[in-house]
């Protein structure tokens, strides 16, 4: 089905030549490669019993063929659900991966080695001498900096070079049979059906992450459908093997959720002597508010015009500061991690040949694992400090019933958990 392309006629031009002959240098083909279907799989493994394969299979059936017939009822032709369905198959990692919830944590500094290695940096680089007028074209009527457009490919499948080995339509109707999260897998499998029906790729090139994500720039079908564009002007919205639709995509993508243009993600900055850690995080105040305070960058420069500025203290009182802006918030729409969003601004940063972290991160400090973090949140609600049913995660409200702790025995409220902390409490 042909679409009017969302790009402008004299950029598409350029684009043909130019950026889709790149791909292949990129790392990408115009299309993926088929995903092999795994064999026909146990639920429970090897040691199951052949009447409980029988029956898991029988009920994986059921479910597919209720869900194909509520996909009818909604609009998806027989054609589709035919491709989609009539060699669907269970995936039993994506349930392991689903239901893993691991045990050990990294710390922030040590999540940013990885994803900010001079490997990624120097390939990323690499990516832009050989795409940056293509791309510049591309992400310019959004808004958005290219380097940070980038800096999401490289972190999302190292430049294309890594879009996931799992057919979309398996891992999803996986998903929703499984249960655990039912209504969003159904929701995400029936946007699926209608990418397929509205033919921008085919089902045995629809492959992805265990959870559904897909593409380069790894979108899920539901923002598939709101956000991608078809910028080479060939009628289809392919962020597998286009690397012009993956660019637009992603800048259209934060350019709708928020994206101010002009406006940098952030920079690291000095906090001044005395500085109320507490403030930290919540409080929003123009960067000119911050600057009367103290806060300073790290070269002396004035602080970037940002409204709604807050504190970020990715490793507490001891780490580096940040003075982050709307448009970290809006990185935090395409994947809600504090670290996430940090490493796609410094490695933005670094691609434009900007400087990395400056001050030294605490590396004596040791991440709590997840039985940790569970028995803060139990020891900080027993003495009345409210973090809701402890789960072993560090959210919002874990981070606020340990400030509210450290402000109560006199320690630097930024929130952080640490290892003395615990003991302290326990």
């Amino acid at each position: 089905m042909q679409r009017t392309s969302h790009f402008p006629a004299a950029a598409r031009r350029w684009l043909v030549p130019g950026l889709l002959a790149a791909v292949a240098v990129a790392g990408c083909s115009s299309a993926p490669p088929v995903a092999t279907k795994p064999a026909t799989p146990s639920l429970a493994g090897a040691s199951a019993a052949p009447a409980d394969e029988i029956e898991h299979k029988q009920k994986f059936a059921r479910w597919v063929a209720e869900f194909r017939a509520s996909a009818g009822a909604a609009g998806i032709d027989e054609a589709t659900l035919q491709s989609a369905f009539d060699d669907v198959r269970f995936v039993p990692r994506v349930i392991v991966a689903d239901r893993a919830q691991p045990e050990f944590t990294r710390t922030v500094w040590a999540y940013l080695d990885s994803a900010v290695s001079a490997q990624r940096v120097a390939r990323g680089q690499d990516k832009l001498r050989q795409l940056r007028p293509g791309v510049d074209a591309i992400t310019a009527p959004y808004g958005v900096p290219t380097e940070i457009i980038v800096a999401i490919w490289g972190m999302e499948s190292n430049y294309g070079s890594n879009v996931g080995d799992i057919p979309t339509i398996d891992a999803l109707a996986t998903l929703g049979f499984e249960g655990r999260r039912e209504a969003w897998a159904r929701g995400q499998l029936l946007a699926a059906l209608k990418i397929l029906q509205n033919r921008d790729i085919p089902r045995a090139q629809m492959i992805g992450s265990w959870a559904g994500a897909m593409g380069q720039t790894q979108f899920l079908p539901s923002n598939f459908l709101a956000y991608a564009v078809d910028a080479d002007g060939d009628g289809r919205r392919d962020i597998w093997g286009s690397v012009p639709d993956v660019m637009a995509s992603t800048a259209n993508f934060l350019a709708r959720s928020g994206w101010q243009a002009g406006q940098p993600w952030g920079q690291e900055v000095r906090l001044p002597p005395g500085f109320d850690y507490a403030r930290a995080d919540d409080v929003r105040q123009p960067a000119s508010q911050w600057a009367s305070e103290g806060v300073q960058s790290m070269d002396g420069a004035p602080l970037p015009a940002l409204e709604g500025a807050s504190i970020l203290l990715p490793a507490g009182a001891r780490g580096p500061a940040f003075l982050v802006g709307q448009n970290f918030r809006t990185i935090l729409r395409y994947n809600n991690s504090t670290s996430y969003a940090l490493a796609v601004g410094l490695l933005a940063q670094k691609l434009a040949g900007g400087p990395g972290v400056q001050t030294p991160w605490p590396r004596d400090l040791q991440a709590l694992s997840s039985s940790q973090v569970r028995a803060l949140q139990t020891a900080l609600n027993a003495r009345g400090f409210d973090t809701g049913t402890p789960d072993g995660t560090m959210g919002p409200a874990t981070r606020r019933g340990v400030r509210q702790y450290q402000l109560s025995v006199g320690l630097p409220a930024d929130g952080y958990p640490t290892l003395d902390l615990l003991q302290r409490l326990q």
